[in-house]
């Protein structure tokens, strides 16, 4: 991201619908792993910038580690309490089999080699751990947000299958998120001209949460979405 894509990030990401949805599903995510007898360990946060989920994690009981290339992200992440380290995905600065937990939000399409990235994910993780991904979805949606979001791509189904096994993780569970709103989202991308976060009026932004909120209670999971989501783990 571009420094002034953090700042508006750590502004906007407590209220706007698509990161509080976000942070639910991860804190749902969290729970899950609670219940099948996975104790917390240590995580880390691949791509935190300013570190919303990085402090979804903390509040769950993990000990998170906010990994960010940028040095405003870093800086932004370390001004609200979060241990931080710097670095790149394709290389991890982590010993192997350190890490129980991973997060990768919209992390893989900004990383041109993102086999690398996993093959890092999976050399870190250790066996049994647990890789959390989300992914923008289907070229089709490709927009001057990507552009101005230095995406390498949007992926499809078979195309993020590939890049998680190939790198050495197995895949539990891949579906679509942001159904409902696909439309409005295509629609709205044919008009963009760059970067669309952007702070929305409150009775939009409470508008889009409830849709995307209902969309959990839907068997939507296969129809196409705005974004990929993934849970794998290291095999042990």
């Amino acid at each position: 991201m571009d420094t002034s894509d953090i700042q508006r990030l750590a502004t906007l990401e407590d209220r706007h619908w698509w990161f509080q949805e976000r942070r639910s599903i991860l804190a749902r995510w969290l729970r899950r792993l609670a219940d099948s007898g996975r104790s917390t360990g240590t995580a880390m946060d691949i791509g935190a910038a300013a570190g919303g989920n990085t402090r979804v994690l903390r509040t769950h009981g993990w000990r998170p580690i906010a990994l960010e290339y940028s040095a405003d992200g870093a800086r932004v992440a370390a001004e609200r309490g979060l241990t931080v380290v710097r670095g790149d995905a394709t290389h991890l600065p982590v010993a192997s089999a350190s890490i129980d937990l991973i997060t990768a939000f919209d992390v893989l399409e900004h990383i041109e080699d993102d086999d690398q990235a996993a093959a890092e994910i999976r050399r870190v993780l250790r066996p049994g751990g647990t890789l959390l991904v989300t992914v923008p979805c289907d070229m089709r949606l490709w927009s001057a947000h990507d552009v101005a979001g230095h995406h390498f791509r949007r992926y499809d189904r078979p195309g993020l299958t590939r890049v998680i096994t190939q790198g050495g993780l197995s895949i539990d569970e891949l579906w679509s998120w942001n159904v409902l709103l696909r439309p409005v989202v295509a629609m709205t991308r044919k008009r963009a001209s760059g970067n669309e976060l952007a702070p929305l009026p409150p009775l939009v932004n409470a508008a889009l949460r409830s849709v995307v909120v209902a969309e959990r209670y839907l068997p939507a999971q296969r129809l196409p979405g705005v974004s990929l989501m993934l849970r794998a783990h290291r095999p042990r």
